[in-house]
C-alpha cells in the first residue's frame, strides 16, 4: 500500500489532473452501461409477462415527454444510455491522451444531454451532465495541458510532404473514376425501363459500386496503416528512445492513429465527389451519401483501433497486421455469417419444418438477434438502412409487426446500433493499447 501511495506521489499535478478527469468520465461511461442493461432487463421481464406495468413506470419516470409507446420508449432509453456510454469513453481516451479537442467535445455533450432532457424528457441525462461538469472543472485548473496532438502532427507532415501520399490519391481517384465508368456503361446498356426510371437505376448502380470499392480500401488499408505504427518503432529501435521525452503514453498512441486515420479520411472525402455523379441520374438521396460517409468513417475507426492495439501487444509488424487482418475479417464477416447460419438452421428446425410460427417472445428475440448480426457488418447495416429510409422512410426507430400474433415491438435502423458497437469497441481497444504501451514503458 505504501508503495502505491509512494508511486501516486510521484505523478505531477498535471498528471494526477488528467487522470482523476478521464477516472470521472470513466465512473460515467460504466453507469451508463449498467443503466443500459437494466433497461434491457425490466423490457425482457415485461416482454416474458412478468412487470407488465414496468414500461409505463419507466417511461414516465425516465422519458416524461414522449408520447410514442413504452416499447420503443425503453429502446431509445437503452441506446442513448449506450451512446452515451460510447461518447464518454471517447472523451475519456481523449484526455487521457491531452487532445485538444475534447474541450469542444465536452460541451458537445452538454448540450446534447440538454436538448434530450427538454425534448425527451430524458432524466437520466442530468446526471451525465454533472460526469461532465465535474470532469471539465477538473480539467479548468490546467487547459493549457491540452494542444494538438505533437505525433499526429510529425507523422502527418512527414507523410504528406512525400510524393507518394499525392500518388496514392491520385491512382485511388483515377481508379475509382475508371471503375464509376466502366459501372456505368456496362449497367447503362442493360438498365430497364426509359427516361428518370433508368437513370435513377443507374445512379444507384454508380453509388452502391463506389461505396463497396471505398469498403474494401479501408479493409485492406485501415489495418495496414496502424499494425506497423508501435512495432516499427521497435523494430527501427526507436521505441526506447521515447522514455526519455516528456511524451504521454496516451498522446503517443493516439497521435499514431489519428495520422493513420487522417489519411484514410482523406482518401474516403476525396472520394464523396465520385459519389456525388449519382445525383445527375437520380435515385440518390443526400441522407443516403450521408449514411454511407458515416458508416465508412466509424469502419476506418475500428479498423484502425484493431491494427494499433496488435501492434502494442505484438513485437513484429509482419505478425500484428496478419493478426489485425484476421480479426477484422472475423468479426465483420466470418462470425456473423456463421452466427446467421445457426440462427436460420434452428429456425427451420423449430418452426417452418413444424408448421407452425414460433411464438411473439421467441419471434421478437430472433428479430433482435438479427438487428445486431446486421448491425455488427458495415456492408449489411448500409445496405439494411438504406432498405429502411427508401421503403418505409425509416432513419432511425420503427415499429416492427410480428407474425406470430400481429403486435409491434420497437426496432431501431441499424447504422444507429453499428455506430454505437464500433465507437464503444474502439474506445475500449484504444485504452487497451494505451494500457499496454504503459506497461512496455515500466518494464523496460
Amino acid at each position: 500500500m505504501s508503495a502505491m501511495t509512494g508511486a501516486l506521489d510521484e505523478r505531477t499535478p498535471r498528471e494526477r489532473m488528467l487522470t482523476d478527469a478521464a477516472g470521472v468520465l470513466q465512473v460515467g461511461a460504466i453507469a451508463y452501461g449498467v443503466f443500459a442493461a437494466i433497461i434491457f432487463l425490466c423490457g425482457a421481464l415485461a416482454g416474458l409477462g412478468a412487470a407488465r406495468d414496468l414500461p409505463d413506470m419507466l417511461k414516465s419516470i425516465l422519458l416524461y415527454t414522449y408520447t410514442g409507446s413504452s416499447d420503443t420508449a425503453l429502446a431509445i432509453l437503452i441506446l442513448l444510455a449506450l451512446a452515451a456510454t460510447s461518447l464518454l469513453l471517447v472523451a475519456m481516451v481523449a484526455v487521457l491522451a491531452r487532445e485538444v479537442w475534447v474541450v469542444p467535445l465536452l460541451v458537445l455533450l452538454i448540450a446534447l444531454a440538454l436538448a434530450g432532457v427538454i425534448l425527451l424528457g430524458f432524466t437520466p441525462g442530468l446526471p451525465g451532465i454533472i460526469v461532465i461538469v465535474v470532469a471539465g472543472r477538473m480539467m479548468l485548473t490546467d487547459l493549457r495541458a491540452f494542444r494538438i496532438n505533437p505525433v499526429m502532427l510529425k507523422e502527418l507532415r512527414g507523410r504528406m510532404r512525400g510524393f507518394r501520399a499525392f500518388a496514392v490519391i491520385s491512382i485511388y481517384l483515377g481508379l475509382m473514376g475508371a471503375i464509376a465508368l466502366l459501372l456505368y456503361l456496362v449497367f447503362g446498356s442493360f438498365a430497364r425501363g426509359t427516361g428518370s426510371a433508368a437513370a435513377g437505376e443507374i445512379g444507384r448502380v454508380l453509388f452502391f459500386g463506389i461505396a463497396a470499392i471505398e469498403l474494401l480500401l479501408i479493409l485492406f488499408i485501415a489495418p495496414a496503416f496502424t499494425a506497423g505504427a508501435i512495432t516499427g518503432e521497435r523494430e527501427r529501435q526507436t521505441y526506447d528512445l521515447l522514455q526519455t521525452t516528456l511524451l504521454a503514453k496516451a498522446t503517443f498512441v493516439i497521435g499514431k492513429l489519428e495520422a493513420a486515420l487522417s489519411y484514410i479520411v482523406l482518401l474516403l472525402l476525396s472520394g464523396i465527389p465520385l459519389q456525388s455523379l449519382a445525383f445527375l441520374f437520380g435515385g440518390i438521396s443526400e441522407a443516403e451519401i450521408a449514411l454511407s460517409v458515416l458508416l465508412l468513417l466509424v469502419t476506418a475507426v475500428l479498423l484502425g483501433t484493431v491494427g494499433i492495439y496488435f501492434s502494442a501487444a505484438l513485437p513484429r509488424t509482419l505478425v500484428a497486421s496478419a493478426r489485425a487482418y484476421g480479426a477484422a475479417l472475423a468479426v465483420m464477416f466470418i462470425v456473423p455469417v456463421v452466427i446467421s447460419v445457426i440462427i436460420n438452421i434452428l429456425n427451420d428446425l423449430l418452426f417452418i419444418r413444424q408448421g407452425a410460427l414460433p411464438s411473439p417472445p421467441m419471434e421478437a428475440l430472433l428479430r433482435y438477434i438479427d438487428l445486431l448480426l446486421t448491425s455488427v457488418n458495415p456492408a449489411a447495416a448500409g445496405i439494411s438502412a438504406q432498405s429502411l429510409l427508401i421503403d418505409q422512410r425509416v432513419l432511425a426507430f420503427y415499429n416492427y409487426t410480428l407474425r406470430s400474433d400481429g403486435s409491434t415491438i420497437p426496432m431501431v435502423s441499424p447504422w444507429v446500433l453499428f455506430t454505437i458497437l464500433y465507437l464503444s469497441a474502439s474506445a475500449v481497444l484504444i485504452t487497451l493499447t494505451i494500457r499496454k504501451a504503459s506497461q512496455d514503458f515500466e518494464s523496460s
